[in-house]
């Protein structure tokens, strides 16, 4: 890019996108994309997604990106396509297959009992290929360097695990669900510990993510979309608002939140935002018994 075109290049304004990845593409290579697209190289992403998975995916530009840490994406909600009868070194499709059974007679009540079995508060055992950090590298670098893997199991919870769909193929079943969860959890290891549960083995063969916390696919836009009309999807002060309970308060309140003050507790639970008069997201605050203490400040003091 010349001088020229670098000083009349418009300012990107700080706020949250929210893109519907497409299937092949890792998160970093959205966030790559974008910054092409948009011009800047302050872009951020808040959880990854497998490079197989499509879905949302939440973005932060500019300033926005020192938001993406308090986001509340606590739950999140997946289409997912279950295959039963072939166990994969990944756990899903792009894995090598290990073992292989004739699932085609799975009995249903079986398949509706073993959901049942997963659905709650659960132990789960992360996925040997997942991004949990073992004495400070990824499980996916140990796995894939040829390294044993053995991740302890850790609470989540699946609040919803519904069978869409059923269909009964040459020698295998494959599942359409809908599966809402907390942070954390991972939807290839719902459908190997189904599959194990039923002795017949079973690997994810297509997940597609429709939410996370508040943001979901009817605000998500494709890269070409964007490509063709750059924007964002919503500004900071509506990402703020969209992701937080709000609370306005007056102008010298909002000064001293921009010095990073404290000042009175709301008697709010968890993080929310303060607004100043103008309606401008000010900072994000936790009550600290009688007092509020910013987390972040969003339009610090000059």
């Amino acid at each position: 890019m010349s001088e020229r075109s670098a000083k009349t290049r418009p300012t990107v304004p700080p706020g949250l996108l929210v893109i519907d990845k497409p299937a092949g593409m890792t998160s970093h290579d959205v966030v790559s994309r974008v910054r092409r697209i948009m011009g800047t190289r302050r872009v951020g992403h808040a959880g990854t997604l497998d490079p197989m998975a499509t879905g949302v995916l939440v973005l932060g530009l500019e300033r926005a990106t020192k938001l993406l840490g308090h986001l509340a994406l606590d739950t999140k909600a997946y289409l997912a396509t279950i295959r039963l009868g072939a166990t994969t070194t990944t756990d899903d499709a792009e894995g090598d297959v290990v073992s292989e059974v004739d699932s085609s007679t799975v009995d249903e009540s079986a398949i509706r009992a073993g959901i049942a079995a997963l659905t709650g508060d659960i132990q789960q055992v992360p996925s040997a290929v997942s991004a949990v950090k073992v004495n400070g590298r990824r499980a996916y670098e140990l796995a894939r360097s040829g390294e044993n893997v053995e991740l302890a199991a850790r609470p989540v919870t699946v609040s919803r695990f519904d069978v869409l769909g059923l269909r009964r193929l040459d020698r295998a079943t494959e599942l359409d669900v809908l599966v809402e969860c907390s942070s954390g959890t991972y939807v290839r290891a719902l459908a190997r510990d189904l599959g194990t549960g039923l002795g017949v083995g079973g690997h994810l063969a297509e997940l597609r993510r429709t939410r996370v916390g508040p943001f979901g696919l009817a605000t998500a836009r494709t890269l070409e979309q964007l490509a063709a009309e750059p924007g964002l999807s919503m500004s900071l002060d509506e990402a703020v608002e969209a992701a937080f309970p709000r609370r306005n308060v007056e102008s010298d309140v909002a000064r001293a939140l921009s010095h990073g003050q404290v000042v009175s507790a709301a008697g709010v639970e968890g993080t929310y935002g303060m607004f100043d008069p103008d309606g401008r997201a000010v900072a994000l605050v936790r009550d600290r018994g009688r007092t509020a203490k910013p987390v972040l400040v969003i339009i610090p003091a000059n």
